[in-house]
């Protein structure tokens, strides 16, 4: 990828890198005889989706009424569906847009079900269950920390409603195939005994099947027995990670350096609470391709061999938040105004989040073709900014 042809800031895709993803998924999905779908609120890229189609990926998973239409008029089929809640507003529309529809609560079922099924007879009604195990160990991405809105916990559910067709569990972020088999063992002993008379089971997302060391084939056999022990379920996952893992960069400049007490800090044209804020909730340290490991980048990074007498920077944002920076970050030379700051790995889940707090501008939307190279797919105007507030 040349950045030199790439404006700042733009949140670039690489084709051939999710080309790679997409046939790795592909093949679990073959070998494992399952459904893989896409969780949009990992990517929903729309301009991306011929891509995935190409491989048969045509299904997606939807929390919103936005996100079920955009699987139904950009990705060409129906969504399966689940939000923590549904209104009054919503119910009709969002049904017929949906082939599954998933309940976060008994409460939300009795109110929704009927009138789900007047507006899409069709649409096979499920509940999401809480198995009250994950590995996650951050609160704010685990949806089984104590006292979870999420799911209905096994002392709430003693039996089934009618209409009930299938089950759907979500405990995983960024998790390995041996977490999956903890929390299905979980979910088994506490809802095992409703399995044999559903028609599904989602085992949501999480999955990251596509992340270096993942035991892929170690998911592959955890399904294939599962499915063998209830031959009645379609087994589905909805990793969102997974497909967009790796396979881009937000390409960002440095503006500014500014010092004082001693801390030097480049300013981009870019801002961590905006445009990347997965690292300040999570937290994470990205990667940036041209930076050398510090002390206290990533985890797992080798950091004996980095000279001590390099220039490190912070890193801050172009926002007026105080905490808009991050750092610290080491360069084999000083950096200066008009240098490409290039962070790795920002296409999923980042660019869903963004927002455009203080009217900064957002960063473009490309493509790197593998033929043809940079393609501006959008850029993002005052009107962008104007319209989202009145």
């Amino acid at each position: 990828m040349n950045y030199a042809q790439i404006p700042s800031p733009c949140y670039v895709l690489d084709e051939a890198l999710l080309r790679k993803n997409l046939q790795l998924i592909d093949s679990v999905r073959k070998r494992a005889d399952v459904e893989i779908i896409l969780a949009f609120k990992g990517f929903a890229m729309w301009s991306a989706f011929p891509i995935l189609n190409e491989f048969g990926f045509r299904r997606a998973t939807a929390s919103s009424l936005a996100e079920a239409r955009l699987a139904v008029e950009e990705m060409g089929d129906f969504a399966h569906t689940y939000a923590p809640i549904y209104t009054d507003y919503d119910i009709d529309e969002i049904s017929a847009l949906s082939s599954h529809l998933t309940f976060n609560s008994l409460s939300q079922f009795e109110r929704f079900s009927e009138r789900a099924k007047s507006a899409n007879k069709a649409v096979s009604l499920g509940l999401r269950v809480n198995p009250e195990f994950s590995e996650v160990e951050t609160d704010l991405y685990n949806p089984c920390a104590k006292g979870s809105r999420l799911g209905i916990t096994p002392e709430h559910l003693k039996t089934l409603p009618e209409g009930v067709e299938g089950l759907h569990f979500h405990a995983l972020c960024e998790s390995d195939s041996h977490d999956l088999a903890k929390v299905l063992s979980a979910f088994e002993q506490r809802f095992g005994h409703f399995l044999p008379r559903l028609k599904w089971l989602n085992m949501g997302g999480g999955h990251l099947m596509t992340r270096k060391n993942y035991d892929v084939e170690f998911l592959i056999e955890l399904l294939k027995n599962f499915q063998n022990k209830y031959p009645n379920l379609k087994l589905i996952l909805e990793p969102g990670s997974a497909f967009a893992w790796e396979t881009g960069v937000l390409v960002s400049t440095v503006e500014d350096i500014v010092e004082n007490h001693g801390q030097k800090t480049a300013i981009l044209d870019v801002s961590f609470t905006a445009h990347m804020p997965d690292c300040l909730e999570m937290p994470y340290k990205p990667k940036i391709l041209s930076a050398l490991p510090v002390s206290n980048t990533t985890a797992g990074a080798d950091v004996s061999s980095v000279p001590t007498h390099f220039p490190t920077y912070r890193i801050g944002g172009n926002s007026c938040l105080a905490g808009d920076f991050m750092g610290d970050w080491s360069f084999e030379k000083p950096l200066k105004v008009g240098d490409k700051i290039v962070f790795n790995d920002m296409i999923h889940y980042t660019m869903v989040k963004t927002s455009m707090f203080n009217g900064v501008k957002h960063p473009s939307i490309g493509i790197w073709r593998e033929k043809t190279g940079f393609e501006l797919v959008r850029e993002f105007s005052y009107e962008d900014y104007r319209n989202r507030l009145s």
